[in-house]
């Protein structure tokens, strides 16, 4: 299967993406970029749920190697993880930066060299680490880096509470959606996150990067260029709402789906303030979560 070229270097070529990054900078002045609609001024240095005026923050990036199989490669995924997020899991498994702020202040441009730093180092790709919030300097930084050379995909990895109408803002631009599909409960997403609309929003995410990017498309060469990933993290007795997420999968997005299920749910953050996620999960409980997958006919597994 031939490699196909990033979808940004046309749109960058034909002026779309200076028109989506204006567009998206403006919604800065009253910002609604995701669910929570916080109605801030960024740039006037307003800070909302996210913490995050008008420059994005970066905690650290480099090449990673823990990512799935196929973003990794030989040479690592580029990831650049974002200081903090517009979801605040109780239990996040990178508490320091999503929630206390780990990370500093960046430029567009000091963003779009770290994005051709990791391409000339070798990553397969740029792996936008919970990038919500920082939809438009995103966007900004990835058109001065095309003019500077940028050829690797874009991965969008993200929590999978993002709003259909920033995404749209994105067809064209992002090669590689990555969500994370978290709780099919809203009961458990306000408990986790104050977040009761995750599901509802989730799904609504989800349908439309199938709709821009469809199935995962892998090279020759294992590499993934183009497509959906979808994430789903296991949770202690039961709570991430497993059956119903990989129902939905199959019989909305697509048996075709490239899904990891994950198994290294710890307990950290905030996770001991709710009992049932003071725990771990064991190996039985992984095991079922794979053959809930498979019988809905997911096969594409990481």
């Amino acid at each position: 299967m031939s490699s196909p070229e990033p979808v940004y270097l046309k749109t960058a070529a034909t002026g779309l993406l200076k028109q989506k990054t204006l567009k998206a900078r403006e919604i800065l002045s009253d910002c609604r970029l995701c669910p929570r609609k916080c109605h801030v001024n960024r740039l006037s240095g307003q800070l909302g749920i996210c913490k995050t005026g008008e420059r994005a923050w970066v905690s650290s990036y480099h090449p990673h190697f823990g990512e799935e199989e196929p973003l990794v490669g030989k040479n690592g995924s580029g990831t650049i993880f974002i200081t903090h997020c517009n979801l605040l899991c109780n239990f996040c498994q990178n508490f320091d930066i999503s929630h206390q702020g780990l990370g500093h202040e960046v430029s567009d441009a000091q963003l779009a060299h770290m994005m051709l730093s990791l391409q000339d180092s070798g990553c397969h790709n740029i792996n936008f680490v919970t990038p919500s919030h920082v939809v438009p300097q995103i966007l900004s930084a990835t058109a001065i880096a095309v003019k500077q050379g940028l050829t690797v995909p874009l991965i969008y990895n993200t929590s999978g509470y993002d709003s259909v109408d920033t995404l749209k803002l994105l067809e064209d631009v992002i090669d590689i959606y990555m969500p994370d599909f978290k709780f099919w409960d809203p009961k458990v997403a306000d408990m986790t996150c104050k977040a009761p609309d995750y599901p509802e929003m989730a799904r609504s995410a989800i349908l439309e990067m199938h709709r821009q990017v469809g199935d995962l498309i892998i090279s020759e060469s294992g590499i993934a260029m183009r497509g959906l990933l979808i994430r789903h993290l296991v949770l202690p007795e039961g709570l991430a709402g497993t059956a119903e997420i990989m129902a939905f999968i199959a019989k909305e997005i697509s048996k075709n789906s490239y899904v990891n299920i994950m198994p290294q749910y710890r307990p950290l953050g905030n996770a001991d303030n709710i009992k049932a996620l003071s725990g771990y999960i064991s190996p039985r409980v992984f095991q079922d979560a794979l053959l809930i997958a498979r019988r809905e006919g997911i096969t594409r597994l990481d």
